[in-house]
């Protein structure tokens, strides 16, 4: 029989070492006659990413220690690597040069190092070269190039005069080069622009013609097709859908209120291929959840297959056959081939399954907001077989706010999330306003009202949960990464629902971002508030760091200290205010992470110290044995 014990008292199986281990994340996938290649980030080896190759020799690692395949270009990097031919090219994390890899030999420097990334390569192994997107820096200035880099490393520009290039991809006999741009203010789910040019044996662009993008829609992963024809997403429909690229513009192939495409905040990313010169395989997302089907190129005709995932991720095709990255309610991320009869075979899972029982599986809720609007999310109930809470009681209820905040959260399962709820927590994971998968109306409904719509949406919908007796209304929490911390430190300062929070790597002086933080998104908030300096009044009354004496609740900062997309001084400045205000306070930093937590060690110590951080502040006794961080302002021997 289960054992009586109050809420968030239980032990888990599900625990922060386990869940560290599990946060494994696969991605850009290949087939390349007949072998299945993907890149995996192990927290286990410091976040280190090797490229990993299926085959009928087994499952091996291609690239590995030493390399670790990772790019800083916009900082959040993707597109690391290409194949062409049996040659590979990859860019390496400690230098951001550019290697070749040949015949399984020694992998060799092709770029000298030097203050450049780069990104989106495109193999071209018959004229032994790769075109890629290149980052430079000198002092404080950045470029963004597209580039030719030949084998011997010299390396040509082929176009500069655009902030921004992605997605340049080869037609099949590389003789035509389509890619995207875009320019400031505007992010690549804004507006971005298509381009189509013969590239020329010597090197050098001709014929450049702009095919697609009429400065309000966003387009996304152009791709040639067996036969020479380009193929692109575009949301000029308010939703992201397959188009064919002909003379009279964009033809719609697959017409449907459901998003074929991302928002670009990684290169390298893939939602369709070719399996064949008649036939695309692709994904789409509708109210949260991600499915796969075949399109044939003649009719149009759809055929989705019936597939118990939820979120799937990283397409790739090949004759008759693809594979993805995907993951259900109850699996984790997993690396899988579709054969031509549409059997699955899994290849890879990131993580090994935890019993099911613990598993709490998450329920879609749509809630009234503000504005007389609705918001979306999915609820986590607590779940542990070994455990039942008092008839009366209800759980603390930990709202999580995910990134972006253009991201979206997905019905699969998070190992953090089953963290706190195999504990007895309740979670509500929001996709606020301003969320991808609902249409570009939907996404773009948080622009001006960045720190604002975002957090009424989490109070609306902690609070919707409270009045159904999903959750102890004075017990509400709320946790985010980078922009949802940012929503984290709005929903402390600004409005009293919440009894404790977490920030990891939050904004909290919207001013002293836009001095800082990187080129990709210096103008981002443009959009998300307003024009600088004519807003600059409205950036400083949504700054929680200019009203920290509104803060009336503890609050927890994790923190890495290279962090360039929100620069370190953010946390300390709003941990001092905090504390200045006497109120209990947390701050945990990580010397070696940047931008989001890779290394297994510190994903393990934030998990822990956000859950004895709410032990403490509520009054809870976890039954895990947490080492203590200090709490400056908590009664106690220094706060642990």
């Amino acid at each position: 029989m289960p054992t009586e014990a109050a809420f968030a008292t239980w032990r888990s199986p599900i625990t922060a070492a386990s869940v560290a281990t599990a946060s494994v994340s696969l991605s850009e996938t290949r087939l390349n006659d007949g072998t299945l290649y993907w890149v995996e980030r192990r927290p286990d080896e410091g976040g280190r990413s090797v490229l990993v190759a299926a085959g009928a020799a087994g499952v091996r690692d291609v690239v590995g220690a030493p390399y670790d395949l990772r790019s800083q270009v916009h900082e959040y990097g993707g597109g690391v690597w290409g194949l062409d031919r049996g040659e590979i090219w990859f860019v390496n994390a400690e230098d951001q040069c550019l290697y070749r890899l040949a015949d399984e030999a020694q992998a060799r420097r092709v770029t000298a190092p030097g203050p450049a990334s780069y990104a989106d390569l495109q193999v071209d192994a018959r004229r032994g070269r790769c075109v890629c997107v290149r980052e430079r820096r000198d002092g404080g200035a950045v470029s963004n190039e597209l580039v030719l880099v030949a084998r011997d490393g010299t390396v040509g520009v082929l176009q500069s005069e655009h902030d921004f290039y992605a997605s340049p991809r080869l037609s099949p006999d590389g003789t035509r080069l389509a890619w995207l741009t875009w320019d400031h203010p505007d992010m690549p789910w804004d507006a971005t622009v298509l381009w189509c040019a013969r590239l020329e044996e010597g090197g050098r662009l001709s014929h450049v013609r702009r095919l697609a993008g009429n400065g309000a829609e966003s387009l996304f992963q152009p791709q040639w097709s067996p036969r020479g024809e380009l193929f692109v997403v575009s949301d000029r429909s308010d939703w992201w859908n397959l188009y064919r690229v002909g003379e009279a513009g964009l033809q719609p192939l697959a017409a449907q209120c459901a998003e074929f495409g991302l928002p670009q905040w990684v290169f390298g990313q893939s939602t369709y291929a070719f399996t064949g010169a008649h036939e695309i395989f692709a994904v789409a997302s509708a109210d949260g959840t991600w499915r796969a089907g075949r399109i044939d190129l003649a009719s149009g005709r759809q055929r989705w297959l019936e597939l118990a995932f939820t979120h799937i991720a990283a397409v790739c095709a090949e004759d008759g056959e693809a594979a993805f990255c995907a993951a259900s309610p109850v699996s984790a991320a997993t690396v899988y081939r579709v054969h031509a009869d549409d059997t699955v075979q899994a290849q890879r899972a990131a993580a090994s399954p935890w019993p099911e029982a613990y598993l709490s599986r998450p329920q879609p809720v749509t809630f009234d907001t503000s504005g007389g609007e609705r918001a979306h999310g999915l609820y986590y109930a607590p779940t542990n077989p070994d455990y039942a809470a008092p008839r009366a009681e209800r759980p603390p209820l930990l709202v999580k706010c995910h990134g972006g905040p253009t991201g979206a959260t997905e019905a699969a399962l998070n190992p953090r999330i089953q963290f706190w709820t195999s504990r007895g927590f309740a979670v509500l994971d929001v996709n606020y306003r301003g969320s991808t998968g609902y249409g570009r109306g939907y996404r773009r409904r948080l622009y001006g009202g960045w720190g604002e719509l975002d957090v009424d949406d989490c109070v609306y919908g902690a609070r919707h949960l409270a009045a159904r007796g999903l959750a102890d209304g004075r017990r509400l929490l709320i946790s985010g990464s980078s922009a949802g911390g940012f929503t984290v430190l709005c929903a402390l300062t600004f409005r009293d629902a919440f009894s404790a929070g977490a920030s990891y790597y939050g904004i909290g002086d919207l001013t002293r971002l836009l001095e800082s933080t990187h080129k990709f998104e210096s103008r981002y908030l443009d959009q998300l508030v307003g024009p600088y300096p004519q807003a600059a009044e409205r950036y400083r009354e949504r700054s929680p760091l200019a009203h920290a004496e509104r803060l009336r609740c503890p609050v927890i900062f994790l923190q890495g200290l290279r962090d360039k997309v929100v620069p370190p001084d953010q946390a300390h400045a709003m941990a001092e205010a905090v504390r200045v205000q006497g109120l209990p306070v947390a701050l945990v930093t990580f010397p070696d992470e940047r931008h989001g937590f890779r290394d297994a060690a510190n994903i393990r110590t934030a998990l822990e110290a956000e859950l004895y951080f709410y032990g403490r502040v509520l009054g809870i006794e976890p039954a895990d044995a947490l080492p203590g961080v200090p709490i400056d302002n908590l009664p106690g021997p220094a706060g642990a």
